[in-house]
C-alpha cells in the first residue's frame, strides 16, 4: 500500500503541555484510518498537524512523499480538508456555505452548481440549498460541514469526532458517506474518535492514542478484540468478569466467576482471566428465544437509564449485567424496574481485557 501521509517523530507542545510525544505513523492511500483515544489524548492536534493547519514543535510531516514545510504548506492544505467536531457555519444559506471553498479556488458558477448538487446529494441534503444553515439541526449542520469538505474533492479527508452527540439517523448517514467516498472516490480518510464501535466497523486500521503517545496500532480486530490493558485504561468497560477459565473439548473456554455463574467464551485460555461483554452485544427478551448463543441468564431489571434513542438496563442475573436496547424495543417489550428478562449472548461476544 502506497503511503499518502506520514508523521515522523512528531512532538507538539503548548507551553508546558505536551499534546503529542514523538508520534510516528503512516497512512496509506485509499485507507480509512482511525485515531482512537479519550478526550485530551492528542487526537485533534494530530489531525491539525496532518492538515498543515498547525506546525509541530519537532518532527516531520510528509504528504505524498514530500516533506511539508513553509514553502509548500499552502499546497499541502489544498490537498487535504479537515472537518471539525464543533461545526462553524456562516450565517447564510447552505448553498453559500458549501460554495465558499469553490469560489476561493476560482470555479465557474456552473461548476459550482454541479459540485454542490453532488455534495449535498452525498450527505442526503438535496433540496436544502436555500435553507438558512444556522437554523438546521445539529446533525444537519454537521452534514453541511461534511459537504463543504467533500465538494473540494480532497485527497485526504480529516474528521474530528464526526458523529459526536448526534442521533442515530445522522450518525448512519455520515458513516455511510465516509464509506462511500472512500470506496467510490478513493478518498483517504483519517478519523479521530473515542467511539470504539465506529473504529471497529468503519476502518482499515486503528491507532490507539493515549497521553500523546501511540500505545498500539493495527487492524481493528487486533487492537479492539484482543487482550488490551491499553484499551481498558480509557474505555469504560462494562460487564467485566474475572474468574478461572478452563478449555473445553470443542475449542471454547468456560469461565467460572463468583456465585456459580459460568460464561462460555470463544477463546482458548486456561487459568485466571478477566473478560468483558459489550452491553449492545447482549440480547434482551421476556421469553427464552431459540438461539445458538452459548450464554443465557435469567434476571430482573433493577435500574433503567434513558439515553434518548437507546436505553441502558441494569439487570441482576446472579451477577450484575448492563445491557443496551433501542428505545423502540424497550417500549415494545414494556420493560420496567422489576421486569423478569432473559439475557443471551454469543461466546464470540466475550473478549479478554
Amino acid at each position: 500500500m502506497k503511503t499518502l501521509v506520514e508523521l515522523k517523530g512528531i512532538t507538539k507542545c503548548y507551553r508546558e503541555i505536551t499534546a503529542l510525544d514523538d508520534v510516528s505513523l503512516k497512512v496509506g492511500e485509499k485507507e480509512i484510518f482511525t485515531v482512537l483515544g479519550p478526550n485530551g489524548s492528542g487526537k485533534t492536534t494530530m489531525l491539525r498537524i496532518m492538515a498543515s493547519i498547525d506546525r509541530p514543535t519537532s518532527g516531520e510531516v510528509f504528504l505524498e512523499g514530500r516533506k511539508t514545510n513553509d514553502r509548500n504548506r499552502s499546497q499541502a492544505r489544498r490537498r487535504s480538508t479537515m472537518v471539525f467536531q464543533k461545526t462553524a457555519l456562516f450565517n447564510t444559506t447552505v448553498y453559500k456555505n458549501v460554495a465558499y471553498g469553490l469560489k476561493l479556488r476560482g470555479y465557474s458558477r456552473k461548476e459550482i452548481e454541479e459540485k454542490i448538487e453532488e455534495a449535498l446529494s452525498l450527505v442526503k441534503l438535496r433540496g436544502y440549498k436555500n435553507r438558512p444553515a444556522k437554523k438546521l439541526s445539529s446533525g444537519e449542520k454537521q452534514r453541511v460541514s461534511l459537504a463543504r469538505a467533500l465538494v473540494l474533492k480532497p485527497k485526504l479527508l480529516l474528521l474530528d469526532e464526526p458523529t459526536a452527540n448526534l442521533d442515530p439517523k445522522n450518525v448512519s448517514i455520515i458513516e455511510e458517506t465516509i464509506s462511500r467516498i472512500n470506496r467510490e472516490n478513493d478518498t483517504t480518510v483519517v478519523m479521530a474518535t473515542h467511539n470504539i464501535f465506529q473504529a471497529e466497523t468503519l476502518t482499515n486500521r486503528v491507532a490507539l492514542l493515549l497521553g500523546g503517545k501511540i500505545a498500539q496500532i493495527g487492524e481493528p480486530q487486533e487492537v479492539l478484540r484482543g487482550s488490551s490493558t491499553n484499551l481498558a485504561s480509557f474505555a469504560r468497560l462494562e460487564n467485566v468478569f474475572s474468574g478461572k477459565s478452563e478449555i473445553l473439548r470443542q475449542g471454547t473456554s468456560v469461565i467460572e466467576v463468583e456465585d456459580g455463574i459460568k460464561i462460555e467464551a470463544a477463546l482458548r485460555k486456561s487459568g485466571k482471566v478477566t473478560v468483558f461483554v459489550r452491553p449492545e452485544d447482549i440480547i434482551v427478551s421476556k421469553k427464552i428465544i431459540p438461539s445458538s448463543a452459548r450464554n443465557m441468564f435469567k434476571g430482573k431489571i433493577f435500574e433503567i437509564l434513558d439515553l434518548g434513542p437507546v436505553v441502558k438496563l441494569r439487570v441482576d442475573a446472579g451477577k450484575e449485567f448492563v445491557v443496551q436496547v433501542t428505545k423502540r424495543s424497550f417500549v415494545e417489550m414494556r420493560l420496567n424496574v422489576g421486569s423478569a428478562v432473559f439475557l443471551t449472548f454469543k461466546a464470540s461476544s466475550v473478549h479478554l481485557v
